[in-house]
């Protein structure tokens, strides 16, 4: 099942994208093996979307994928008849923001729906279709990076991220692995296995002025950095902070 939302006039204003400039020498070659960003639109009171959760769980595992959850929160007030009510514990409105703002610039329509994956910050499809999924992976992974990225661990244990000029650097802390026992609402008796759920997302700076430090991640939790143009436009490159948050 799947709900729809329209957002006020004044969020069409987030159908424009950013302008960027090309990638300058010290980007990635074009047609260089590099990560690709998934990002999976989703909700526990969903009930069409625990394929398309199990389907991340595949692409968290995998080395040319950085896959992140977001749990929106417009399932939370939903009363699905008997079954009654139930509030997604990891649901956030940063999530759904981030899910109209995307639609809006890849669409040109402020509008949200789940399961849906966003890839690279360009493509918006339905989260179980995985023909189209991964064909766009294949595309973005053969055109290459479009902005060079490090990202290293300190002998303190902190992380450090540049990038080449004309993108943001952004941050995004997750919870690696978290099992739900669903009580309530369209998905109630239900075990639901997450991966990669995004706790946070912080900007860390602009590309081209050296590292960036911040600190490492916490106990149980992992970490993305994303090289992205402005908040929702192309992300141009990504990576994990760590080894072991690809898995």
């Amino acid at each position: 099942m799947k709900r729809m939302f329209a957002l006020a006039a004044a969020v069409a204003a987030l159908t424009i994208r950013p302008a960027f400039a090309e990638p300058a020498a010290s980007a990635t070659p074009a047609g260089s093996a590099t990560p690709v960003v998934v990002e999976l639109f989703t909700s526990q009171g969903c009930y069409s979307c625990p394929p398309a959760e199990a389907y991340l769980g595949e692409l968290a595992k995998r080395d040319e994928v950085v896959a992140l959850e977001w749990h929106v929160d417009y399932w939370d007030d939903l009363v699905y008849g008997s079954a009654g009510q139930w509030k997604d514990p990891f649901s956030s409105p940063e999530a759904t923001r981030r899910q109209y703002a995307y639609n809006a610039a890849i669409e040109g329509r402020p509008r949200a729906y789940t399961p849906q994956m966003i890839v690279g910050g360009r493509k918006a499809m339905v989260g179980t279709q995985r023909d189209r999924i991964e064909d766009a992976i294949r595309r973005m992974r053969k055109a290459g990076a479009g902005a060079a990225l490090a990202v290293s661990r300190t002998a303190d244990g902190a992380i450090e991220a540049a990038a080449g000029g004309g993108v943001d650097l952004w941050r995004v802390d997750f919870l690696k692995l978290r099992v739900t026992e669903v009580q309530r609402g369209e998905n109630k008796g239900k075990r639901l296995e997450s991966h990669n759920i995004v706790l946070r997302k912080t900007k860390l700076g602009l590309g081209g002025q050296g590292a960036i430090r911040s600190a490492a991640p916490a106990a149980g939790e992992g970490c993305a950095i994303l090289a992205q143009v402005g908040e929702t436009g192309p992300v141009l490159a990504g990576a994990y902070c760590l080894e072991t948050d690809a898995r």
